[in-house]
């Protein structure tokens, strides 16, 4: 009865985090697209924009990692998933802190 309630968690998990990893590269190719309409355009909220995009997807891609958590079984793989959401979370703090800073300066102008 565990053995499959495990199986079953493991499944359910892994299917989550192929829906998180997919919906993060979604909205940063998303993001992508747009950017370069914005850049034709000439539209000043460029920077806003591709920052706030980029975000999202790394907050997805940091979702799925959370979730890897749950299934990780040895040591060394926490370790690397660890180093994962370390790295994506301090990018995703630089990108919060550059749109603030982007949107300071645009209240200025």
């Amino acid at each position: 009865m565990a053995e499959s309630l495990e199986i079953l968690l493991r499944q359910i998990v892994d299917i989550a985090i192929l829906f998180f990893e997919f919906m993060g590269v979604v909205a940063i190719i998303i993001t992508g697209i747009r950017g370069i309409r914005d850049s034709i355009r000439h539209n000043m909220d460029i920077r806003l924009n591709l920052a706030q995009g980029m975000a999202l997807g790394l907050e997805f891609k940091l979702g799925s990692e959370i979730l890897r958590t749950v299934v990780v079984r040895e040591l060394s793989e926490v370790a690397v998933v660890a180093a994962i959401i370390i790295l994506r979370a301090a990018l995703t703090f630089l990108i919060h802190w550059e749109i603030r800073i982007e949107k300071e300066s645009m209240d200025v102008k």
